[in-house]
């Protein structure tokens, strides 16, 4: 998929383009076309960090977990073919991979089942070493403020077209003040541009940013009360029907279908702080 160039600055300003410490496109080739030893490699990191993940959450951390069945059916139910996103908040650099220690071992082991995810290029993509990591852990590395138009948003269409499981940080960072941002158009772009409507699961938690701080020292705690909430699948069809229909432009489009992502996710946010505000009480 060719990525689109991004509209030209008003009044011929400059455009500052991120910097790029390390030169990612020989990555984007190896995830679109994996070969015989991606599949070797990414079979091993995938067993190791799903059952490292489960080991730090769900045995040395108190975590309750409530609807992770909606996910659960999903992965093991869809009909082939079917694509899958999943969308969360994003409060630690261990939400992913931490999330999904939550999930059947059968599913969060199995690099066929587990989920494709955007990581930062300029954290997980520095270095050789570090590339070919995340590489075989199914990340795609994206460029935060390269736009909707880059090759990590590309790939995450591909791989819905597909019918693979993608996952989406919509917040674009790690929200460390846990204030509500404005999601990135980059998920309206996913939804709007993939060929046929993927089951969207909104995640909201609390707690991960107590298991791995944001701030120094940087190692995992034990013993933190951990609240997850999985959310009943988003029904977007009505309004993509409408967008299809009507002379709304790609930029409207994306916003229209980001808005009404986030506003199913501040209702789940809603529900969840009162879950986890009994739970810790409890």
């Amino acid at each position: 998929m060719n990525s689109k160039p991004a509209a030209p600055p008003p009044n011929g300003a400059a455009v500052q383009q991120p910097h790029i410490p390390y030169n990612i496109d020989w990555i984007f080739p190896r995830l679109r076309r994996p070969n015989r030893l991606w599949h070797i490699a990414s079979t091993g990191v995938i067993g190791l960090v799903g059952f490292f993940s489960k080991i730090v959450i769900v045995w040395l951390n108190k975590a309750r977990v409530h609807n992770i069945d909606v996910l659960e059916n999903a992965l093991e139910n869809r009909p082939k073919g079917k694509s899958l996103l999943t969308v969360s908040n994003h409060h630690s650099c261990f939400d992913d991979p931490g999330i999904w220690g939550l999930l059947k071992l059968r599913n969060v082991c199995n690099k066929n089942v587990i989920r494709w995810s955007m990581a930062a290029h300029d954290i997980c993509f520095t270095c050789k070493a570090h590339s070919l990591f995340f590489m075989y852990g199914k990340c795609i590395p994206v460029v935060r403020g390269g736009g909707v138009y880059q090759p990590a948003v590309d790939l995450c269409i591909e791989k819905l077209k597909l019918g693979d499981w993608v996952h989406v940080f919509p917040e674009g960072k790690v929200n460390m003040t846990k204030e509500d941002l404005r999601f990135k158009w980059g998920v309206g772009r996913i939804i709007y541009e993939a060929p046929d409507l993927p089951i969207i699961i909104p995640i909201w938690h609390i707690g991960m940013d107590d298991v791995l701080p944001n701030e120094p020292p940087y190692y995992l705690r034990m013993g933190k009360k951990l609240t997850y909430n999985f959310g009943n699948p988003i029904d977007l069809s009505a309004l993509m029907e409408r967008l299809r229909s009507s002379p709304v432009s790609e930029e409207e489009a994306r916003k229209q279908i980001t808005d009404r992502i986030q506003e199913e996710m501040m209702m789940l946010k809603q529900e969840t702080e009162r879950l986890h505000s009994e739970y810790v009480k409890s």
